[in-house]
């Protein structure tokens, strides 16, 4: 379950005033929250069960690691959690005859649509390591990857307009795969096709927009790095 699940409004002002404070004394949290006092102990209670805040020496509270990481994603506005994009890899995975991977998902949603192998980048994981595992966690390959393009993709209900999904896609280029493919998996099954049989498919998230044009784009730098900062810092 997810932390959004669980935290009341009433903890998201709380978590509201410690994300411009470094402390903050019980009084304090209570007046801004408006909370009765045994409304206020129950939520400071749920907060510190889910590791949000700490009590230091002087009784005062503070965020925790993971308090800042929640509360450093709220609108400060709003007081509400953002929703953000998904960010995956989406791969392009070429033989030497030019057929490439495509995949069928046999799940919800989209189900039946043909794709190229997508995936989840995991938490500290880079773009390429995140596809080298998802190429080998889909299809049991592996292959020569280098970074292609940035991918946008905002799925919408055709008849309301509403936003399904908006999910950021690292699209990586593969050549050379080695190994055997598989072929079937639970939730989908790979094969090889043209790109025009690919977009042939009834059912595809084709389109000839996206990554065949790619080399009229301008060009994008990604640079990943890591920065270390003290605990006292985060």
């Amino acid at each position: 379950m997810s932390i959004e699940s669980k935290v009341h409004q009433a903890q998201v002002d709380i978590l509201h005033v410690l994300l411009f404070k470094p402390d903050a004394a019980f009084a304090e949290l209570q007046k801004a929250s408006g909370l009765s006092s045994d409304h206020f102990t129950f939520h400071i209670k749920q907060l510190l069960e889910q590791d949000l805040i700490a009590k230091n020496p002087k009784g005062h509270y503070h965020l925790t690691r993971k308090g800042k990481e929640f509360a450093n994603r709220f609108d400060t506005d709003a007081r509400t959690v953002e929703r953000q994009p998904k960010v995956a890899v989406c791969l392009v995975i070429a033989r030497d005859d030019g057929k490439e991977i495509v995949q069928q998902r046999l799940k919800q949603p989209y189900y039946g649509y043909w794709g190229r192998p997508t995936g989840k980048i995991r938490w500290g994981e880079t773009i390429i390591a995140g596809a080298a595992r998802e190429l080998l966690e889909e299809t049991g390959l592996t292959a020569d990857l280098v970074f292609d393009s940035i991918y946008h993709k905002m799925d919408y209900n055709q008849k309301t307009g509403e936003l399904l999904e908006d999910k950021i896609f690292f699209v990586v280029n593969g050549t050379h795969p080695r190994g055997e493919l598989i072929e079937a998996f639970e939730g989908g099954r790979n094969t090889w096709m043209t790109r025009e049989e690919y977009a042939a498919q009834s059912l595809s998230f084709y389109t000839n927009d996206t990554f065949d044009n790619t080399a009229e784009l301008p060009s994008i730098t990604i640079y990943e790095a890591r920065h270390d900062y003290a605990p006292e810092h985060y």
